[in-house]
């Protein structure tokens, strides 16, 4: 079987390569390759390569640039998803979309997590953007899957744990302020690669979220990662005021990965367990590439 993947130079593009590559005959492609957003480009590579299956990882994910270039985040996050929608039907292929918890507005106390029903209210740009992405997707496509995400990251492209480390690295004296209000599941994109593999292989459909079970805050998360690393650094927690960003966050975006419970297909792990296996596989790679 073909499988095309967009965005494949990201840390879940390459995870889903690996996990896929020994199963499937894959094309993996980035806006070097063609660009999501110009319709012509998108169905002449899926003519091209006649996938089975496209896995759209292809996004743009720096929250706070989303505000300040709008356009761009409406643009690649909004419509490029209508457009591999479209040559997904035409030339008959599964498509599986990523999403987010930014769709959320966050509002809810942080023992409350959003079930694939509850109702969106994005705070920001990137939010936004992604929300139209996933009506692109309903609007446009036949056969597809949705997965939501959440605080995503691993050992491929920049991620949150990746920055803390290297500021712990670079400056060990000096106290990094993470907030420490803000509640989500850190999902490894090694892991929701593999649930992508399994709802493949289990004929999954429509709107699923997939993140790690369990929650933390921002604070939490990091300061688990350095301890697991026996990396000594003085993080500090701080409130959200206190380290105001130009994108408003959702206070709590926990989601429930409610249908994939319901029908036996959640392979998701808690989130400490994902960066206790991530700090074993790669503990030492990430040393040496974020030492200063």
């Amino acid at each position: 079987m073909n499988l095309l993947i967009t965005g494949g130079n990201g840390q879940l593009g390459k995870d889903c390569h690996k996990v896929f590559k020994d199963h499937y005959n894959i094309t993996s492609i980035d806006i070097e390759d063609a660009d999501i957003t110009d319709p012509a480009q998108v169905e002449a590579v899926v003519e091209s390569t006649r996938p089975d299956i496209i896995i759209n990882c292809a996004a743009f994910t720096q929250v706070d640039k989303c505000e300040s270039e709008a356009d761009k985040a409406w643009t690649i996050n909004g419509k490029g998803p209508a457009y591999v929608a479209r040559s997904a039907r035409k030339f008959g292929a599964l498509l599986i979309h990523i999403s987010t918890d930014y769709v959320f507005d966050g509002k809810k106390p942080s023992t409350y997590s959003y079930r694939e029903a509850h109702v969106p209210g994005p705070l920001t740009e990137y939010g936004r953007s992604k929300l139209l992405g996933e009506r692109a997707v309903l609007g446009n496509a036949s056969d597809f899957m949705i997965l939501r995400t959440a605080w995503l990251y691993g050992f491929y492209g920049h991620n949150f744990l990746k920055a803390i480390l290297k500021k712990a690295l670079s400056n060990p004296t000096t106290p990094i302020k993470i907030v420490n209000d803000q509640f989500g599941s850190p999902t490894w994109s090694w892991r929701l690669a593999l649930q992508i593999d399994h709802l493949i292989k289990n004929n999954g459909q429509g709107l699923y979220h997939a993140s790690s079970e369990g929650y933390c805050s921002w604070y939490e998360f990091a300061r688990y990662f350095l301890e697991k690393l026996n990396v000594e650094c003085d993080i500090v927690p701080c409130t959200t005021e206190e380290y105001p960003t130009p994108a408003e966050r959702p206070r709590c975006s926990v989601l429930d990965n409610h249908r994939l419970k319901k029908e036996n297909l959640n392979i998701m792990d808690h989130w400490q367990k994902n960066v206790d296996d991530y700090v074993r596989q790669y503990g030492d790679r990430l040393l040496a590439e974020c030492r200063p």
